[in-house]
């Protein structure tokens, strides 16, 4: 096992506004006026700063952290007792930690489908980041007709125009988890340029920063990009500076999906650098990979590159969610330049016999001006077809696009081409292509937290006719089976820091991520020699294992492993945010 860090160094716990760096002594309490509304006993507490864990009782009332310690020794709790509680959990030396936190998400429509998001909360997550460069808001007419086909797979109407209005369209409908949102730079570049590849006018420039400078407002704990995805390529690093330099007034951060997680990395991370230097905020990588065959074993070099930019000042963390297969839309494998006015242009393209071979002939030659996934994967049968919209192609979900050449007896390129033409361009993928080791190099670093990268989902109702990656199941659970128990690369206290403490440092969630006196009361109860992951590519919508409890603001949504489908959920608004 390493034991060359222990995470004290992330040891945070908030304190006025602010975190300080320090571990909570067991804290012992006099007798409360009124009975507590859940009495934890028995716990093995790991508070979430890293420190190890230690025996002790926790007092909930009002949806905070009451007291933690020996509250009640050798009494039998109960409403007349010494510390009267009108609920109580024996813990039984079960671990006690605070809630995970998933850096990113994907479930800002979902939510609305299935608010109680079980794929989460079985994985002990009481709190999602969301908003991967295309942000729920701010929308438009155009927009929404632009997007009908998310939409309609969903069901929805998207009554919303506004951050504002679609937080109060979940807090109206209630929620499962806590959930806090970036607002998206291609949102505001699609608000004011639409798909188009154009550069912004100086006014079009201050139309965006204007949009993002009212999302925050409203409530948006950054800006972010997802720069493999058009329209996000078009933009410059200029705009995304102008953009982020709002954000950063604002108190927020810089998240990125970034332009390259391949062969051009060195320069993606040097725009990332670089957006963080001269933007003046703090910059999040997600879901940090190297891909394709040609690039594996090269975390060495990206885990250095972050080390020297965090020596040389750039506050920079990442998240993983460390599987070996990423997932994301079909379309993404076509070149930039055939998304230029969005999917109905590039079904168009598609369908025409000479673009159609130029598309062709770019994805099959090397490239760094673009994230060329097929040349990283350049295997059919490595890219698992999980998710379409056009229910003709439903039987197609849990298929390899080998698979599906060969069923329609047409080659490759043919295949993927008439797919996404008979799916207007929705079909989502999973896709192998990432190295073990490391995946496991860049799970140990100590600035590195988790996320799913994947919207909340279920087994059964609209969302269980999906089949997607098993991490939107089984993410949490699988770090902690197999980097925890199995292969002993760390320690339980340090993993449940990564998973707390230290992505509420990143969101500057001061209230969250340790469990103190006063905290929200977001708590999960496991036994870390059971909690596992059940998802598997082949049968993905299966439930995590291993949550005995798991409370959100103090209220259970799991309880002895069942849900008990309350919505106690926030929304958990960034420190730009002015209330109306």
């Amino acid at each position: 096992m390493q034991t060359h860090r222990l995470v004290s160094a992330m040891a945070v716990v908030a304190l006025s506004g602010a975190f300080v760096w320090a571990r909570p002594a067991p804290q012992s309490s006099p007798e409360p006026a009124t009975p507590y509304d859940i009495l934890i006993r028995n716990g093995h507490i790991v508070d979430g700063t890293g420190s190890p864990w230690y025996a002790g009782d926790l007092a909930i009332r009002d949806g905070r952290i009451a007291a933690i310690g020996v509250l009640c020794p050798s009494r039998v709790p109960g409403p007349d007792s010494a510390c009267p509680a009108k609920q109580t959990i024996d813990a039984a030396g079960r671990v006690v930690a605070p809630g995970f936190i998933d850096m990113l998400g994907q479930s800002e429509l979902t939510m609305l489908v299935n608010p109680h998001l079980p794929s989460k909360i079985y994985q002990g997550i009481t709190t999602e980041i969301t908003g991967e460069g295309t942000s729920v808001a701010p929308l438009s007419d155009a927009i929404v007709a632009a997007d009908h086909d998310t939409y309609d797979h969903y069901h929805l109407t998207p009554d919303w125009r506004t951050l504002a209005q679609y937080f109060a369209r979940l807090e109206k409908q209630g929620m499962g988890i806590n959930l806090a949102t970036y607002v998206g730079a291609t949102q505001v570049r699609r608000m004011v340029l639409g798909d188009a590849d154009v550069q912004p006018t100086p006014e079009q420039l201050d139309q965006m920063r204007a949009l993002v400078r009212q999302a925050m407002l409203e409530g948006a704990v950054g800006v972010s990009t997802s720069l493999q995805y058009p329209p996000a390529p078009y933009a410059k690093t200029d705009e995304l500076i102008a953009l982020a330099s709002v954000a950063g007034d604002y108190g927020g951060i810089y998240a990125t999906h970034m332009r390259s997680e391949g062969d051009a990395i060195d320069a993606a991370l040097d725009e990332t650098f670089r957006i963080g230097r001269e933007a003046h905020l703090p910059v999040e990588i997600w879901h940090l990979k190297v891909a394709g065959r040609a690039n594996w074993g090269r975390m060495p070099e990206v885990v250095t590159r972050i080390e020297q930019a965090r020596a040389s000042g750039v506050d920079v963390g990442a998240d993983t969610y460390g599987y070996s297969a990423w997932f994301n839309s079909f379309s993404a494998f076509i070149p930039p330049w055939a998304h230029d006015g969005g999917d109905a242009k590039l079904v168009e393209r598609l369908k025409d016999p000479e673009l159609r071979a130029r598309i062709r002939k770019e994805m099959d030659t090397p490239s760094k001006d673009w994230d060329n996934e097929w040349d990283e994967v350049h295997d059919a049968n490595k890219i698992l077809v999980c998710v379409v919209h056009n229910p003709a192609l439903h039987d197609l979900q849990g298929k390899t696009i080998e698979q599906i050449s060969k069923l329609w007896g047409k080659d490759t390129f043919d295949t993927i081409f008439d797919l996404l033409i008979q799916d207007n361009a929705f079909t989502e993928v999973a896709v192998v292509g990432m190295d073990e080791r490391d995946i496991r190099l860049a799970v140990e670093q100590p600035w590195v937290s988790f996320d799913n990268d994947s919207s909340g989902t279920a087994p059964d109702g609209l969302l269980g006719q999906e089949r997607p990656h098993p991490r939107a199941y089984g993410t949490f659970p699988r770090i902690l089976r197999k980097y925890v128990r199995q292969e002993q690369r760390m320690w339980l206290e340090e993993t449940v820091g990564k998973m707390s403490a230290l992505p509420a440092q990143r969101m500057r969630l001061t209230d969250r991520g340790v469990l103190k006196t006063g905290l929200w009361a977001d708590v999960v109860i496991f036994d870390p020699q059971k909690v596992t992951d059940r998802a598997t590519f082949e049968d993905p919508n299966q439930l995590s294992y291993g949550m005995d409890y798991v409370l959100v603001n103090g209220v259970p949504v799991i309880a002895a492993g069942k849900m008990t489908n309350a919505l106690p959920g926030k929304v958990l608004r960034g420190p730009g945010y002015r209330a109306p």
